[in-house]
């Protein structure tokens, strides 16, 4: 039997022990902060630590209704329950394979046109792209008020504008760049026709392979679906009021989590510090070669916060212990559903 027949008939018990490797290696990973979080645990509101879970509740509860309005727009009803329990999948996807989130926009197109007829892998894949612009524009809400909240407090400082600013053309251009890519068919088939030939040739390099590992004209098929879809989508723009509107509920409750580990920690921080250091560490920490953007994450984080005013004594230990509740809290039931899908996937296998 050759090695591309063993691939075909094992791919999802492959998948499954690459996916608990990288969840061992992300548990690995953070070791000694699990230890610091224990030691920590007899200097915390517990009570207060507790809010976490109602929090990521909200967070969930929002990006499900965001997937949910978007896959309306398009035609298609999907149930909430379904799309939030996808959610969690797509986290756990997300923290275990970094790439920048291409992994899981890769997931989720296969897992929502594997389970459900009338989406097509484009509609899927659009839905997801069009999710993070939506999750970057309404960030920029949130950053506006972060920064107007510093200055009340006198807490704006060059560096804190210089790093407010960077990160606004960052998330700007990204987000007005693939939009001038996808507004056009034959930008998205140079772009993304361009890119896979491209991780062909990688592919080529590493394993010595003449064949091709993502077919470029399969991949023309689903951007012209893309495409399409986009421009259905794009006919009436005020559709997507209600999404962002999700979205930024989901970044409130991101920053949320965060600011209720200083309260259990009795520390009272100014909420403009958090929305700017969570800003800069989530959108830096997706070019982590580390599951979960391990230690990229965390420096980040810290600095963003000593810039604006908030020690490192205090932010390191509330860091650390954000990171790993919040881990603990949102991957198993990831994990679970995860599995779930594995094992009852109508998804696409390799070839």
């Amino acid at each position: 039997m050759s090695g591309k027949s063993i691939l075909r008939k094992n791919w999802k018990l492959i998948l499954n022990i690459v996916t608990i490797t990288a969840l061992v290696l992300l548990v690995y990973a953070i070791r000694h902060q699990i230890g610091t979080t224990i030691k920590n645990f007899a200097h915390i509101n517990g009570w207060a630590l507790l809010l976490i879970i109602p929090i990521e509740v909200v967070d969930y509860h929002a990006q499900a209704k965001m997937y949910q309005k978007m896959f309306a727009t398009l035609g298609n009803k999907l149930s909430y329950s379904y799309l939030y329990k996808a959610s969690l999948e797509l986290n756990l996807v997300n923290h275990l394979f970094p790439s920048g989130g291409l992994t899981g926009i890769s997931y989720f197109g296969m897992t929502i046109s594997g389970s459900n007829e009338k989406v097509t892998g484009g509609k899927a894949t659009l839905v997801q792209m069009m999710k993070l612009v939506v999750t970057i524009l309404s960030f920029e809400v949130l950053l506006i008020f972060g920064v107007f909240s510093l200055a009340i407090v006198g807490r704006v400082s060059e560096l804190t504008i210089l790093v407010a600013g960077g990160l606004t053309m960052f998330l700007l251009t990204v987000t007005f760049g693939g939009g001038y890519i996808v507004n056009d068919r034959q930008r998205i088939h140079i772009f993304f026709g361009s890119l896979a030939k491209a991780l062909n040739y990688c592919m080529r390099k590493i394993f010595k392979k003449k064949t091709e590992t993502i077919s470029v004209d399969g991949t023309r098929k689903v951007f012209d679906d893309f495409h399409d879809s986009y421009k259905e989508m794009m006919r009436d723009w005020r559709q997507l009021k209600s999404p962002f509107l999700y979205a930024l509920l989901a970044n409130i409750a991101e920053v949320l989590a965060i600011y209720v580990v200083f309260l259990a920690f009795g520390r009272s921080v100014n909420i403009g510090a958090v929305i700017l250091a969570y800003g800069v560490a989530n959108f830096a920490g997706l070019i982590s070669v580390l599951p979960g953007g391990i230690g990229i994450y965390e420096a980040l984080m810290i600095a963003v916060l000593a810039i604006s005013g908030v020690p490192a004594s205090i932010s390191l230990p509330a860091i650390i212990m954000y990171r790993v509740v919040n881990t603990a809290i949102q991957l198993p039931p990831g994990y679970y559903y995860y599995h779930k899908s594995m094992n009852k996937a109508k998804v696409i296998g390799p070839g």
